[in-house]
């Protein structure tokens, strides 16, 4: 059986954060295309640029009928030109944006188009006013949407989208983290997440600085990057809390790993910014638990669907540091306990939450 051709389209070029598009890549059965550089992309991964060279410019030029007779702007008329020599058979947009701005292409080509939401696209309200009408059209010529939460979901019937075209597809951590067997030796806890207002770090600080007061040799690892990591810092150092939480920055999965194998809990405390932006399902979330660790979270988007409160986590209202601190002391003194609720999400992750 011949394999389908599937352009997957994704704006950025392999952005650290973004591993749940990166998985996509490796479909059974699909010979993946990816083009990127922008809601509409301007580029064919290992083949570059999608403009024409310029020994054949000249040509492209007395074609113009072409992509003016399908109504497609020079840009669109490009990409409608790559998908047509590579064969393409279906279309995958990551992003809701990125479904309004190849929407046009996929009508001229008559190809099935996918789309699949993440986040920020189902939630910002900046998103939402400027692509409101456009994701009318995309959903009634969309032959699915993908969402990866329950809470999301329901958002994109709200958006009105038809339910019947909605399918559930929770993100899955990479096999690896399941093999994780943590030792709980030492009573560090490890966040990782972009330092951005809807993971909302700044909390997670103030929760584990309640924690250090009681037990003075808890520790905190923040792995990532982001515009509030300076922030952070600065918090860290008005607390006089400097040893006890670290920053490493962007770590590759093999050194998380390393970190998940001694920790005792994993922390994120997600929020609703002001501006809307919400989670979709946190990959970091998944990853913890998959490696036996509890998480300790909020009631966010789609947390609760892979935290169940009291039995694989504890998750606490939103800006509740107080209670987000309980939890941590929690697991801090009850090494039994975080073993028991690790394996719990473990189990669950096998279950539900498999890539």
């Amino acid at each position: 059986m011949a394999q389908i051709l599937l352009a997957i389209i994704s704006p950025n070029k392999d952005a650290y954060s973004e591993t749940f598009i990166r998985a996509h890549i490796n479909i059974p059965g699909v010979t993946v295309r990816i083009y990127n550089n922008g809601f509409l992309p301007k580029r064919l991964q290992s083949k570059g640029s999608l403009e024409p060279t310029r020994a054949s410019r000249q040509i492209i030029s007395r074609l113009k009928y072409l992509w003016k007779q399908h109504r497609l702007t020079y840009s669109e008329w490009l990409l409608f030109r790559s998908f047509k020599k590579e064969n393409i058979q279906v279309v995958l947009a990551e992003y809701g944006p990125t479904a309004c701005s190849v929407l046009e292409v996929c009508r001229v080509a008559k190809l099935p188009l996918l789309v699949h939401f993440h986040g920020f696209d189902a939630s910002k309200k900046e998103v939402l006013q400027m692509y409101q009408s456009c994701y009318l059209d995309v959903f009634r010529y969309a032959s699915a949407v993908f969402a990866v939460s329950s809470a999301m979901q329901t958002k994109l019937q709200e958006l009105g989208c038809p339910p019947e075209k909605i399918y559930l597809n929770p993100y899955g951590p990479n096999p690896d983290f399941l093999k994780i067997n943590p030792s709980f030796s030492e009573n560090y806890f490890i966040s990782i997440g972009r330092f951005v207002d809807k993971k909302a770090p700044y909390y997670v600080i103030l929760a584990f600085s309640l924690v250090n007061k009681k037990h003075p040799d808890s520790r905190l690892v923040m792995i990532g990057d982001g515009p509030l990591l300076n922030t952070c810092k600065n918090l860290v150092r008005q607390l006089g809390i400097e040893n006890q939480i670290s920053f490493p920055g962007v770590l590759h999965r093999e050194d998380i790993e390393t970190f998940f194998k001694n920790a005792v809990a994993f922390v994120q405390h997600s929020i609703t910014a002001e501006n809307g932006d919400m989670e979709g399902t946190p990959v970091a979330v998944l990853e913890a638990s998959a490696a036996a660790l509890p998480v300790i979270s909020t009631r966010h988007a789609g947390i609760p669907d892979v935290v169940i409160h009291g039995e694989t986590g504890f998750l606490c209202a939103e800006h509740d540091v107080q209670q987000m601190a309980e939890y941590m002391m929690k697991v801090v003194e009850n090494n039994a306990l975080a073993k028991i609720i690790g394996q719990r999400g473990r189990e669950l992750i096998r279950q539900k939450f498999t890539l």
